[in-house]
């Protein structure tokens, strides 16, 4: 190669390398001039993140990802990582967290900040890392020969540095000084140790403004104009800086806090900032700030006005986090930390309450004697209240929240009191009683069971909480090993019934002896006297809802009130069984073979069926969930909270409106966050197929595509005598019968607004938030039931199009004023469950939403919905109601099934048994 080439070759590098700084973890980062702001990660830090910090000193570093994992998600391009905290070994947590980071590719892609005042914990971390790093921080507050010594050893690893604004005198907490303290720590970077100008980072130390002191109001304005000064006489360097200091004077009031935040930066990004340790989650947009408080934070950032701080803080006195302006009564911040401590308990206020547990904690001998002693004495308030109606379920389930956050902070002095062997006691918290919950085997719905949790959990009973699809052998090993008083069961759908009725077997064969409480939205004190009971004699009881459990529970661990209260539960269960079995026949049934003559009569002579726009099916991935908003109905989401009333009428009821509306304001304001950030997604899939009716209850179901196998769908009819002129309904009579001639169709669903939840429920639960868990699985109940609602609609006027001149209201949706139906298999139409495999088969509904069918046919996640769709005009929604052995008999050949196997899936319409 001539010498002309290498040379026309060494410029062409020169004029493509740039001098920017690159940055690396399993992905580069170049810092561009063009590059936006850079959000680095804040809350993988033991100093500024309680959650983190708590998880890292339990040695929980696996769960500790999910917290770099979030920042990661919600756009940090950097992540800090921090463990300079006086128990912890800062080396080896910092190593431990660091390698453990290198396995997850989905946080490793991004570069990491090691962030430490020790450099031996940042020498550590680089050893650690692959890629590009930044070490942060250095500087010249140990002296020149010290800030040579750590720059040589961060470059020879390769490292970008951040270089604070400090020199042996101190901070720089001048425009002057941060000037100056940054263009010597450069020169001797560049000129000594050799650093490119590229990978230098200063950060001009950002203080808290709005404190009261007024040398402190200008801080904003002198790191801006510093910014913009280095920037001039080191143009390749980089500004950086914590945020959150800024806003210091104003913790806990998370509103004004981001609008600080987002404020500052506007600015100080204008001047040259080019990335900041800040929550990427916790930032508002500049312009979506509401004016009067934007204008706020601009005067005292700025440090336009002299009263700028006092306007600030008048106006942070008027509002929420949630940003609502109320007239906020702080005089009970002037009582003992007991009452404040109840106070908080009573009214659901966590705004204060890991300062207040710390202050208490200081006021105590051990730890333990604040849980036993103020904590438990508010929430003895708490289930007075609510035993006494005085108090409604959101209402306890804020309470709860409350009460975790502030056991939370004790935890860890009491787990170390444990370690010293000082505690008495074995160091164990005093409870009521000890209760092992679980949705039963092939059931996913947990809501009413996690409500029964917390209710339980606000009147002092440990709660031991299995979770969902949970078998009879974990139940009762668990049992046994963590030697629980109380069992308690739940259920939604019908074949739990049988699975309950298992476990007591079990409890019954194994020679347990603790009462078991039966639960669900399927159960009954009926089927739970004539099923259950009888297979296990230590105390069986139905417990209508979670108001009830508090006093079933408390009758059953009172020895003194124990006999007496099982005597009489028995007694009942025993006038119930014999009733059921002695009862006599009140409704008339009609023999099987005259209910089927004695069908719906459709004039299919002078009807045409409506040919869908296409056949076969149709999928819908990440369907924007803005507009499944519009069709929520409220109602039922309210009911869900034990709140009885029709919406919006209920927000305004004398005795539970003011609860109801405060619900409502919550709920609406977790369904924005859920929306704007796209928390969870909502898939769909929706099918055509021709079908006719081959038999009075059998509906043939022929797909056009050839991959597609035909199937047969077999129905239940009304048995029930009716009226002169009134028709035993079943499904099959609303499709047009193979003999009519006439080709009609039937459609199927399966929608889902529950995918992804789960990464929630357990950000919620590491929060100890129950009252944001449950509301979001309510709210993702109501999404999905809004959205079968939309693509009903949908279905209606163009995907089938046999009503495309439909025009509904919301309150006309959700009163069903529209023609055909949509009925789901396990519901009273069609009460089988066993007919969804045909469904899901039809829809290729797992892969094309995500739904998955559990063994006892329920769908995960738990807010889906599935069924047909009819377009006849003359469909419409009916139930079945009892049926006789002759209907079951038929019903078992047709299915290839034996007489005891539909028995089993018929049970909740079956006249002879339960």
């Amino acid at each position: 190669m001539s010498t002309s080439n290498i040379n026309a070759i060494t410029t062409d590098t020169e004029r493509i390398i740039r001098p920017y700084l690159r940055l690396s973890g399993l992905e580069p980062l170049v810092v561009r001039p063009e590059t936006n702001f850079i959000n680095i990660g804040e809350r993988t830090n033991v100093t500024g993140s309680k959650k983190f910090a708590r998880l890292i000193r339990e040695g929980q570093y696996e769960e500790a990802l999910s917290v770099a994992r979030q920042q990661v998600e919600n756009g940090a391009q950097i992540l800090d990582v921090n463990m300079d905290d006086a128990l912890l070994d800062g080396q080896a947590s910092m190593t431990t967290f660091l390698n453990l980071l290198a396995a997850e590719p989905d946080i490793s892609k991004i570069p990491v900040m090691i962030d430490s005042s020790k450099f031996s914990i940042i020498e550590a971390g680089l050893k650690c890392l692959q890629g590009k790093c930044v070490v942060n921080s250095i500087s010249l507050k140990e002296g020149e020969a010290k800030f040579i010594e750590h720059a040589i050893i961060c470059k020879a690893f390769g490292a970008a540095v951040v270089v604070m604004a400090f020199d042996e005198n101190g901070q720089a907490d001048t425009l002057e000084k941060r000037v100056a303290f940054c263009h010597r720590a450069y020169k001797i970077l560049t000129e000594q140790v050799g650093f490119d100008p590229q990978d230098i980072i200063f950060d001009p130390n950002i203080f808290a403004i709005a404190t009261g002191i007024e040398e402190h109001n200008n801080y904003a304005v002198e790191f801006i104009e510093a910014t913009r000064r280095i920037k001039q006489l080191m143009p390749l360097t980089k500004i950086s800086g914590g945020v959150s200091n800024i806003s210091f004077s104003f913790r806990g009031n998370d509103l004004v806090r981001e609008a600080m935040h987002s404020v500052f930066l506007y600015h100080a990004i204008k001047a040259g900032m080019d990335m900041g340790i800040v929550n990427a989650g916790m930032l508002q947009i500049y312009d979506d700030i509401q004016p009067e408080l934007r204008e706020l934070c601009e005067d005292a950032i700025l440090n336009r006005r002299s009263d700028a701080t006092d306007r600030l803080i008048a106006y942070a006195e008027t509002v929420k986090a949630k940003g609502k302006v109320i007239e906020k009564d702080e005089r009970w911040r002037q009582g003992t930390v007991q009452e404040r401590l109840s106070h908080a308990l009573v009214n659901g206020i966590t705004d204060y309450i890991e300062a207040d547990t710390e202050e208490a904690r200081q006021l105590y001998n051990r730890p333990l004697e604040v849980i036993e002693g103020p904590l438990m004495d508010g929430m003895n308030v708490v289930g007075d209240l609510f035993g006494s109606g005085k108090m409604f379920l959101p209402q306890v389930v804020k309470s709860a929240r409350v009460m975790k956050k502030s056991v939370a902070v004790l935890t860890p002095f009491i787990e170390e009191e444990k370690r010293l062997n000082v505690a008495t006691n074995g160091g164990e918290i005093k409870s009521a009683g000890k209760i092992l919950l679980a949705t039963v085997k092939g059931d996913v719905h947990d809501i009413g069971k996690n409500i029964v949790g917390v209710v339980l959990g606000c009147n002092g009973y440990e709660i031991i909480d299995l979770g969902v699809m949970v078998p009879a052998e974990k139940i009762l090993q668990t049992a046994r090993e963590e030697k629980v008083d109380i069992i308690g069961l739940s259920g939604l759908i019908t074949p739990s019934l049988d699975e309950m009725v298992h476990v007591a077997r079990e409890l019954k064969r194994q020679n347990f002896n603790v009462p078991l409480l039966i639960g669900g939205a399927t159960t009954s004190r009926t089927h739970t006297a004539v099923k259950i009971a009888p297979e296990y004699v230590h105390g069986v009881v139905h417990v209508l809802d979670a108001s009830r459990s508090v006093t079933v529970t408390g009758s059953l661990l009172n020895m003194a009130l124990k006999r007496n209260f099982l005597t009489e539960v028995q007694s009942e269960y025993v006038k119930l069984n014999d009733a059921f079995k002695n009862k006599k026949q009140v409704k008339q049934y009609l023999p099987f073979a005259e209910a089927q003559k004695n069908k719906m009569t459709i004039d299919w002579n002078t009807f045409t069926p409506v040919r869908p726009k296409f056949t076969g099916v149709r999928k819908f991935e990440h369907y924007p969930l803005e507009e499944i908003v519009p069709y929520i109905d409220w109602q039922p989401f309210f009911i869900s909270w034990e709140l009885h009333g029709k919406f919006p009428q209920i927000l305004s009821d004398d005795i539970v409106g003011k609860e109801a509306t405060k619900l409502y304001a919550d709920a609406r304001d977790l369904l924005d966050k859920v929306v704007k950030e796209k928390w969870l997604q909502a898939n769909a899939v929706v099918g055509f197929w021709p079908a006719n009716a081959v038999a009075p209850d059998t509906i043939a179901v022929t797909p056009e595509q050839p991959e597609i196998s035909p199937v047969r769908l077999e129905s239940i009819r009304q048995q029930i005598k009716k009226a002169p002129g009134q028709p035993n309904m079943s499904l099959s009579d609303f499709i047009a019968p193979i003999e009519s001639g006439k080709q009609d169709y039937i459609g199927g669903f399966a929608v889902t607004a529950g995918i992804g939840i789960e990464r929630w429920i357990q950000q919620f639960k590491e929060e100890h938030d129950d009252y944001n868990s449950i509301m979001l699985k309510a709210l993702a109940d109501r999404l999905a039931e809004a959205f079968t609602e939309l693509m009903h609609e949908r279905v209606r006027k163009e995907f089938w199009g046999y009503a495309t001149e439909e025009h509904l209201s919301n309150e006309q949706l959700i009163g069903e004023a529209y023609s055909g139906i949509r009925p789901a298999p396990g519901y009273p139409a069609c009460p089988e469950h066993t007919e969804k495999y045909k469904l899901f088969d039809l829809l290729n509904a797992t892969n094309n939403t995500g739904i998955t069918l559990t063994e006892s046919l329920a769908m995960y996640p738990a807010a889906s919905v599935s069924g047909w769709y009819f377009a006849n005009p003359a469909s419409k929604y009916f139930g079945i109601g009892k049926i006789e052995k002759d209907q079951v008999e038929d019903y078992a050949k047709r299915k290839g099934w034996t007489v005891e196997e539909a028995e089993k899936w018929l049970r909740p319409v079956l006249e002879y048994d339960m």
